[in-house]
């Protein structure tokens, strides 16, 4: 038994190689795609399916090359984030979310990352764009100025070497024409609209010299800065204490509404969802399983892994001896199974979770699922 265990989990040398060879092959390709010059505007530009979402994700594949393998990091997710709401992205680490929003961004750890498949149509109101065609060059422009990301650890964000002012500076200049004084006239401003009082004082310090919570206060300034449609907040308050974790939502919250943007929330942290989101998108092994406004997800959670992530939280005055974990672990990403993803780790399991993987049911207007334990469900209707 241990022998054979060890020839399945074992790859030679010269297969090793041979994967390599074919992934270069692939990403060398995809690469060349992306790293075009003076591409015609045609090529890489689309139609939103709805005009008042500000991005629509569909049948979006994300993977990464590696020696032992191609990993599925995003395998056929589907979404969208409407205009001027907050759509909350949650699931357990390694489920797909960061990535999700890396592709979005076109800020993959490249060339082993690439999108593979599938569309990010991103509505810059004047028109749209398809990112997973777009060149990098054109890129360059989008990122920071439309569609803004605010990172998890503040820390390994912002450069230690300079100063805050001229890190926020820099985002300004790169994507507006304004001269020298009017440029740090709006970092100010920028500074003193996420709360900190001596913006001045601020704007000549450096990264260590500020907490955590005015460090994270810069990098949400930064995001800002150029007014964009879309804020990415990548798990934004891990890194914070309890406290400065509201004040952090609340000043997010009140941005948005001020300037009219939309905010892609991803967390594992199922209190911010329920505070800050409008809709929410549950994500497991790379795929979207439920999604639904946050009052359907919460009050009705349809899927045995949404109900799990609820059973796992826990709750004030409730005294427990241990608190409730899912059961077994997520199956291998360089092969994973022909079946629902979540099978061997269900409770609910039944014979029909053997077959294919489970199709998306309609429940209803905004909230579906992808279970076998709602197919034909009153009032669900399979896509």
């Amino acid at each position: 038994m241990r022998k054979e265990n060890k020839n399945a989990n074992y790859i030679s040398a010269r297969e090793s190689r041979k994967i390599s060879r074919d992934n270069r092959r692939v990403t060398d390709q995809l690469e060349k795609r992306l790293n075009r010059q003076h591409v015609p505007e045609s090529e890489y530009l689309c139609q939103m399916r709805d005009p008042k979402n500000v991005v629509e994700f569909d049948r979006l594949s994300t993977s990464f090359f590696t020696d032992i393998g191609v990993v599925k990091a995003v395998n056929g997710v589907s979404f969208d984030v409407p205009q001027g709401k907050t759509v909350g992205v949650v699931g357990e680490s390694g489920c797909g979310k960061s990535v999700t929003s890396l592709s979005l961004m076109q800020l993959l750890q490249r060339p082993q990352g690439q999108i593979t498949g599938g569309e990010i149509r991103l509505n810059l109101g004047d028109k749209a764009i398809d990112v997973a065609k777009t060149p990098s060059y054109v890129m360059q422009h989008v990122r920071g100025n439309s569609v803004a990301m605010i990172f998890q650890e503040p820390m390994t964000s912002l450069n230690p070497i300079f100063r805050i002012g001229d890190q926020v500076d820099e985002v300004i200049q790169l994507h507006t024409s304004l001269d020298k004084d009017a440029v740090k006239k709006r970092t100010l401003e920028a500074l003193e609209m996420v709360g900190i009082a001596s913006a001045d004082r601020v704007y000549s310090m450096f990264p260590h010299e500020l907490s955590g919570g005015m460090r994270q206060r810069v990098m949400i300034a930064m995001a800002l800065s150029c007014s964009p449609r879309l804020i990415i907040a990548d798990e934004p308050t891990t890194a914070l204490d309890v406290t400065i974790q509201a004040q952090i939502l609340d000043l997010l919250r009140n941005l948005k509404d001020k300037i009219n943007a939309s905010i892609m929330l991803i967390t594992h942290d199922l209190g911010v969802i329920a505070e800050m989101a409008d809709y929410v998108v549950v994500m497991y092994a790379g795929r979207v399983v439920e999604k639904g406004t946050a009052k359907e997800v919460f009050l009705s959670p349809a899927h045995p892994y949404t109900v799990g992530l609820m059973a796992s939280k826990p709750v004030i005055n409730r005294e427990v001896e241990r608190l409730f974990s899912i059961p077994g672990s997520v199956p291998n990403p360089i092969n994973m199974p022909d079946y629902c993803f979540f099978r061997d780790r269900c409770d609910q399991r039944f014979d029909r979770c053997a077959g294919p993987y489970p199709c998306e049911v309609q429940l209803t207007a905004t909230h579906k699922v992808c279970c076998w334990l709602h197919e034909g469900a009153k009032g669900g209707e399979a896509k």
